[in-house]
């Protein structure tokens, strides 16, 4: 309890920016934070209906500026107009699929957008500490496995070259100019709000509440990495609390349950704790997607504090109650 009250002081009337504000990372750590008594300043580019932070009526508790991250006026404005003091860039396009279709919009949001970001922090007055959310993917194919922080980043696919740029003007704007940056690297988030039907969690769900056949793009051999929305939210407001510390600015942090899995036998867990047994449709056509990964995050555990509170288990059974309910009203 006493750690909650230092936590909500912390936050309390705090000038928050927020990129990516209606996405599923940037709805729940707004949630967290306006919990936390924070004022929230989110940059929102689309009105997505679907979206919990519209569906939840964030969006009328928090300052709104409308705009892309490719305008780095609105971004500059935003910050000094409204004192911003703490910045989470969590805003990107974070497809693969759509990365690969469509690599310069890709490009244009997650690197252009990144910079923008980085240089209007610089040019802040204000701003005390940035949060950078990267990716697993940053890192690329690597023989050696868990991810460290310690392992290069080296993207190759459009996506994971995007998420490698992104974490490396971060930490160069940390090196070069001594902006308090610090950069979380996550697995693939899944939980409550994740309305992107093509990822494997909620694509999964779908066809089994509408008793169909759950559809693996892959061989399903691949090994990911998965962590709950709320764990991953709450790993990056952890990092942000902690940038006044030397040995936390300017580095990077693996936020992960270290729990690897393959496709399919995430696909058979669902279905074992949804309790609809069809047997998966494998395509076998992923193309331009990484083959094994997964995260070591002692890092983010020794020197933050931090370890997931959710079991996967538990976590998914949240997950599949709220796409139930989802389900049932819009289906």
């Amino acid at each position: 309890m006493e750690n909650m009250v230092i936590d909500e002081k912390f936050w309390r009337q705090r000038n928050v920016f927020v990129s990516g504000g209606p996405g599923l990372l940037g709805s729940t750590l707004i949630r967290q934070l306006l919990q936390k008594k924070a004022h929230i300043i989110a940059l929102v580019r689309d009105h997505m209906h679907s979206s919990p932070f519209f569906q939840e009526s964030m969006d009328r508790q928090c300052t709104l500026v409308k705009g892309g991250l490719e305008d780095y006026h609105t971004v500059e404005r935003a910050l000094n107009e409204y004192e911003v003091d703490t910045v989470f860039h969590l805003g990107a396009q974070t497809i693969v699929q759509t990365a690969i279709r469509s690599p310069l919009s890709t490009f244009e949001s997650n690197i252009k957008g990144s910079w923008n970001i980085l240089e209007a922090c610089r040019q802040s007055k204000m701003v005390q500490r940035v949060v950078v959310a990267s990716s697993d993917k940053a890192y690329g194919t690597q023989k050696v496995l868990p991810y460290t922080e310690e392992t290069p980043v080296e993207g190759e696919h459009p996506y994971d070259v995007s998420k490698s740029c992104t974490d490396l003007l971060a930490r160069s704007y940390h090196k070069t100019y001594g902006l308090p940056v610090g950069v979380t690297r996550c697995g693939n988030f899944y939980g409550p709000g994740d309305l992107n039907w093509n990822r494997i969690i909620p694509g999964t769900i779908r066809s089994l509440f509408f008793n169909e056949r759950p559809v693996i793009r892959s061989d399903g051999t691949y090994i990911r990495d998965y962590i709950y929305i709320e764990d991953g939210a709450d790993g990056n407001i952890a990092l942000a609390k902690n940038l006044h510390r030397p040995e936390i600015k300017g580095h990077a942090f693996n936020l992960s349950t270290a729990n690897k899995i393959t496709v399919l036998e995430l696909v058979k867990k669902i279905m074992q704790l949804y309790g609809n047994n069809h047997e998966p449709v494998i395509l076998n056509e992923a193309n331009g997607e990484i083959k094994h990964q997964y995260l070591s995050s002692e890092k983010a555990r020794t020197l933050l504090n931090w370890t997931p509170k959710h079991s996967t288990d538990d976590a998914l059974i949240k997950t599949i109650s709220w796409y139930k309910e989802y389900l049932q009203k819009h289906a």
